[in-house]
């Protein structure tokens, strides 16, 4: 099985972040991980973590990096993630 996560919207922070992503998972579950261009797939034959523990996983990414505020974690169908900008409301 392989779950996979877009992250499309997180790359606006920039292209390396992208590789800590992968390199925080890869360190985290200990499973094969890859990176594509607008995605991270996380293969896993034995279903050893849910798809909750990877939100719980990519949440605790983004506030280590201070991304908590500017992004979300939501889920998709099919089994999918994907992490996508908040909608910010401007103060007046």
């Amino acid at each position: 099985m392989a779950l996979k996560i877009d992250i499309a919207e997180l790359k606006i922070e920039g292209e390396d972040i992208a590789k800590e992503l992968t390199d925080f998972l890869k360190g985290k579950i200990g499973k094969e991980v890859e990176l594509s261009t607008d995605q991270i797939t996380v293969k896993d034959e034995n279903k050893e973590f849910s798809k909750g523990y990877l939100r719980v996983l990519l949440r605790k990414f983004l506030h280590q990096r201070g991304l908590k505020e500017y992004f979300r974690v939501i889920s998709l169908e099919g089994g999918a993630l994907k992490i996508k900008e908040r909608k910010l409301r401007e103060e007046e």
